[in-house]
């Protein structure tokens, strides 16, 4: 092999869910076992969340109640906050679950040389004994998971079954099955409990020669050279047309290899856009994934993880952004009801994005904000008595109004997640150069209810943000609803001067607002303090690190603008306990760490993460050591600490290896995105490094590496070639 590895493999079929290889088109998902003999491949969507009765639920109605606990907070009251509610229980968004899987049942193979493999360029996962293969994608072009079966024996049966682990006793299921000319279309309609709300799953069986006879809830196959399946599922309410909705698998019936080359001008392109080659040892990069992942120290390990980061994000995104669990998961009782978690999780997963070039998980990051706007101004309304747009914490795709929260996670006195959730749509607009009005015109919006909650002041003059929480933490001495938490104030100035750099009409109102805001406070340690409000002292042992979001994702605080405030950040990091040693927490603390350029903290943090057993065989990851609760927020962050350690930029600033580790002395990334506009490739040996940039914009920008800083003058259409000096 004389490259990095563009997928992974396995000596034998999984016998966990978790284990099983993932393919997905970013509505769709599969999780394929690839067992020759019963082979199951678990079907997702992202549309499927269980009625749960808050399909429904609404924000708080709090704002009238609102000054009152301004005036008990700033009076000194530190529990105030915990009493601001409407009394209801904590509410759970309504969870994600499985459709159902699609079962091949054949008699015992004596075939050798199993292996089952996904190839993350094409998205398809193959399984194979003997004669016996198995070919599963699921199409970018057209939607519908496709599998395609050689040499299965004489006999073959096929089915789809419900019964998954945790699926609700109740759930009224009914099966159909009827014969096609090209083999049968199989059915399956799941009615949720207590609710007049289903879901519907297809299967046309395609049958190359050979016999297919009924034999419910399935099909017998007998004789057959291959088979076809075509697989879609639906949610709707009421019935659904199964006759029309398998009319349209049966008009979509072309070859396998038709099929695949429609999806592959979609997956494959945006794959490749991007990747990463440290130079591995060719024997570590021919291992299979479960054994490579003993070898925590290898650059093969990174290499693999890498690819795959961007392969199930690629695949988890279209239809919504990667929700806890991605696209997948095997199980009814899905961790946290595998809902979008806005305060860190999918900011994480989503983080490498624009620098990575997939702009398709942007795109389905932004129609998740946009689709939920009228819920984000009933928050505000509801909760603040506020124009404009506030986020929720969690929500399960369809609902984006607050009522997840409890007193000791008062999600609802959050105001900073719309910012947090627009900056990656900023980023990409300065990455291409051209803006999104419908960009614009949320950060309107935003700017607009912080012109009307942002009106106390202290004694200084300065505004203050009452009530204010930091996810999820909360003073040592005080409760969790507080005052003037630093990602509050980081995200409101933020907020606040990107709105008017996109609106130059109101831009001296929102900018002298912003200006008004009070500085951060570094504390008696030397740190960055969580909360800037005198006599609130800070809790270090935290898996959060809400309090250095200017840090990063923001440019707010960084060595070169503002070293005092980046040393006392460095501090606050260095201070920072990793809790119950979640994988989000490390991986942030490794994105901060290459911000302020600490290589050293980057790779131990790194460390903790592949030495933490935290990856399955599938390549995805757990959210806890050994592999404990399935979640997608390592395996989709860790790209982003990967690039972010070696390149980073802003529309007038490039940073070249930043925070290298000593343990990839050498390596190459090609493809980069810069929010300047160029194109990056970088390559670096132990003695020496070079960047090509391919600019579409012409301008000047600084550019800091481990030698200085100097101006770099790019034209555009004009590659430029920069050779750096040894480090």
């Amino acid at each position: 092999m004389t490259g990095p590895v563009h997928g992974t493999w396995e000596p034998a079929p999984a016998a966990r869910w978790e284990d099983a290889f993932l393919t997905g088109n970013g509505h769709h998902g599969a999780l394929v076992f690839g067992d020759p003999d019963d082979d199951r491949v678990i079907v997702t969507h992202h549309s499927l969340v269980r009625p749960n009765g808050t399909e429904h639920a609404r924000p708080p109605q709090l704002a009238a109640e609102l000054p009152a606990l301004q005036d008990r907070l700033l009076g000194g009251d530190p529990t105030a906050a915990d009493g601001f509610t409407d009394g209801r229980p904590l509410q759970c968004v309504q969870p994600f679950h499985p459709a159902f899987q699609v079962r091949l049942r054949r008699p015992s193979g004596d075939g050798h040389g199993y292996r089952r493999d996904v190839d993350f360029a094409t998205g398809v996962v193959r399984a194979a004994r003997g004669e016996f293969s198995s070919r599963v994608f699921v199409s970018r072009a057209d939607d519908v998971i496709v599998q395609h079966v050689t040499a299965p024996a004489r006999t073959l049966d096929v089915s789809l079954d419900h019964r998954l682990p945790g699926a609700p006793a109740a759930l009224g299921v009914g099966h159909g099955t009827v014969l096609v000319p090209e083999g049968a279309l199989l059915s399956l309609r799941a009615r949720y409990p207590d609710s007049d709300r289903a879901y519907t799953g297809l299967t046309l069986v395609a049958v190359t020669g050979g016999r297919t006879t009924l034999e419910p809830p399935g099909v017998h196959i007998e004789g057959a050279q291959a088979v076809l399946l075509l697989t879609r599922v639906l949610r709707h309410t009421g019935e659904l047309d199964v006759v029309t909705e398998g009319r349209a698998l049966r008009d979509l019936l072309a070859g396998y290899d038709d099929l695949l080359d429609r999806h592959l001008s979609l997956h494959r392109t945006a794959y490749q856009r991007v990747t990463l080659d440290l130079a591995a040892d060719r024997a570590d990069r021919a291992l299979p994934g479960s054994e490579l992942l003993r070898r925590p120290q290898s650059p093969a390990l990174l290499e693999r993880l890498f690819a795959a980061g961007r392969y199930h994000l690629l695949s988890a995104s279209g239809l919504l952004p990667p929700r806890l669990t991605g696209l997948w998961t095997g199980d009814w009782n899905t961790a946290w009801s595998g809902a979008f978690t806005t305060n860190a999780n999918l900011n994480l997963q989503t983080a490498s994005a624009a620098a990575a070039a997939l702009p398709e998980v942007t795109e389905a990051h932004a129609a998740l904000i946009h689709r939920q706007l009228p819920h984000w101004r009933d928050n505000a309304r509801a909760i603040f008595g506020a124009r404009g747009v506030v986020a929720p914490t969690h929500t399960d795709g369809e609902s984006g109004c607050t009522y997840h929260f409890s007193r000791e996670y008062p999600l609802h006195l959050w105001t900073a997640g719309a910012d947090w959730l627009l900056k990656p749509l900023v980023d990409h607009d300065e990455t291409r150069g051209e803006r999104d009005p419908r960009t614009a015109a949320v950060l309107a919006e935003v700017a607009l209810f912080y012109e009307d909650f942002l009106t106390r002041s202290d004694a200084d003059g300065h505004l203050v943000v009452v009530p204010s929480y930091s996810p999820e933490n909360r003073p040592a001495n005080a409760s969790w609803g507080a005052i003037n938490s630093a990602m509050d104030l980081s995200a409101a100035r933020h907020a606040l001067c990107t709105a008017a750099d996109h609106h130059p009409e109101h831009a001296d109102r929102w900018r002298a607002l912003a200006d008004r805001l009070p500085p951060h406070r570094v504390n008696a340690d030397g740190a960055l303090a969580e909360w800037a409000w005198p006599g609130l002292q800070d809790s270090y042992d935290h898996r959060h690190l809400s309090h250095l979001y200017g840090v990063w994702p923001l440019d707010e605080i960084n060595p070169y603008d503002t070293p005092d405030l980046a040393e006392a950040a460095r501090r606050a990091l260095a201070l920072r306990g990793a809790e119950n040693d979640s994988a989000h927490g490390h991986l942030h603390h490794a994105l901060i760490a290459a911000r302020l350029r600490d290589g050293e903290r980057v790779a131990r943090a790194l460390t903790h993460v592949l030495n933490g057993d935290f990856f399955h065989a599938s390549l995805m990851s757990a959210h806890y050591p050994k592999r404990d609760v399935y979640n997608a927020d390592a395996a989709h962050a860790l790209p982003a600490v990967l690039v972010e350690m070696l390149v980073q930029s802003t529309p007038d600033r490039l940073v070249l290896l930043p925070a290298l580790s000593a343990a990839l002395p050498t390596g190459e990334l090609r493809g980069v995105r810069t929010r300047f506009g160029a194109e990056l490739d970088l390559s670096w040996t132990p003695d020496s490094a070079t960047a090509v940039l391919r600019p579409s914009r012409t301008l000047r920008v600084d550019l800091r590496t481990f030698s200085g800083t100097r101006p770099l003058d790019l034209v555009a259409g004009e590659d430029r070639v920069l050779p750096l000096e040894a480090r």
